[in-house]
């Protein structure tokens, strides 16, 4: 299975909930990009964030974007942002094989999803 942008456009909806140890939610978008893209440590990484103080301010507690950008060179850098050009927190990572240039998530309330599933 290969990631494509266009499969991930499909996704409008979510009839289910999926729970990650750390107690996020996610849609079968979300599942499905992990699958397909080889990208669980993706959810770690966010899942992982939720309990960085940037993120306990109130307005970000209901809604965060998340945004994944691949170099070239296969590093990448996830960013959290508040809206969009309001980064909160950034990490760099060091390599990745994820088969897509750039993604988008939002997280509303506890549930991470595709834009297209908001």
């Amino acid at each position: 299975m290969t990631l494509k942008q266009t499969d991930l456009n499909q996704f409008t909806s979510s009839e289910s909930l999926y729970k990650h140890p750390l107690g996020l939610l996610y849609t079968c978008g979300i599942s499905y990009l992990a699958t397909a893209g080889n990208a669980y440590w993706l959810i770690d990484a966010i899942a992982s964030y939720q309990t960085n103080k940037l993120l306990a301010l109130p307005n970000l507690q209901d809604f965060q974007i998340w945004r994944l950008v691949v170099n070239d060179n296969k590093s990448a850098t996830l960013s959290c942002e508040r809206d969009t050009d309001s980064e909160i927190l950034r990490q760099e990572i060091e390599y990745t094989d994820f088969p897509l240039p750039c993604i988008k998530f939002y997280l509303v309330e506890k549930v991470l999803m595709l834009p297209s599933e908001y």
